[in-house]
């Protein structure tokens, strides 16, 4: 009679152990992991994005990292739609390993009447000064911009300050992620530009 037990017994820590194991892998990677998100709102008509502190595939100043002010640079954008109601700015880093790619600033419902951001826009979740558009979560789990911070060692990261032009206003609540922000724009992006600048980790 107890050999029916054992197997039984054996059979349920069986069961269990491949539940367990089971649960304890890691969940499905986003649709979004390691794309663009210029890439995943797909074709749409072209913006040019410019900066007066860094050239398309120059070195962003030290000022504008995390090692330095930690204070964003300012845009400028041109070509955009009449049709566009707001724009929005997601700045990814395709050149981080995790999580990729590594997300330094979300921001949207700027107004359509704008064409540039200032420099050192603030952190927080509503901009007043900015017709109260709206900022959204980096990858570091923060509100606002996030300078680059690439460890020490790598070499230089390509930073994509990625202009989106959007023919409505977004509900999206303020500190949604890039996910969230990405899933609204579909189907709504008229055009959209980028400037790509990079960083290195200064030598200490």
């Amino acid at each position: 009679m107890r050999i029916p037990i054992i197997s039984a017994l054996a059979s349920g820590w069986l069961t269990a152990g491949v539940l367990f194991a089971q649960s304890s892998q890691a969940p499905p990677a986003s649709a979004s992991t390691g794309r663009l998100a210029r890439d995943i709102v797909g074709k749409a008509a072209p913006l040019t994005v410019t900066s007066p502190m860094f050239s398309s595939g120059g070195e962003i100043p030290l000022k504008y990292s995390d090692y330095g002010e930690k204070t964003s640079p300012p845009l400028s954008w041109t070509g955009q739609p009449q049709a566009a109601k707001s724009f929005a700015i997601i700045v990814d880093d395709p050149d981080a390993k995790s999580p990729s790619p590594y997300v330094h600033w979300v921001l949207f419902n700027l107004p359509p009447a704008m064409n540039s951001v200032p420099e050192s826009v603030p952190t927080d979740e509503t901009l007043v000064k900015l017709g109260n558009a709206r900022q959204g979560k980096t990858s570091r789990g923060s509100v606002g911009y996030f300078g680059p911070r690439p460890p020490a060692g790598d070499p230089a990261h390509h930073y994509h300050f990625q202009v989106f032009a959007i023919d409505t206003v977004l509900d999206t609540p303020a500190g949604a992620d890039r996910d969230t922000l990405l899933a609204a724009l579909k189907g709504h992006v008229l055009a959209h530009g980028e400037i790509v600048g990079t960083f290195k980790a200064p030598a200490k």
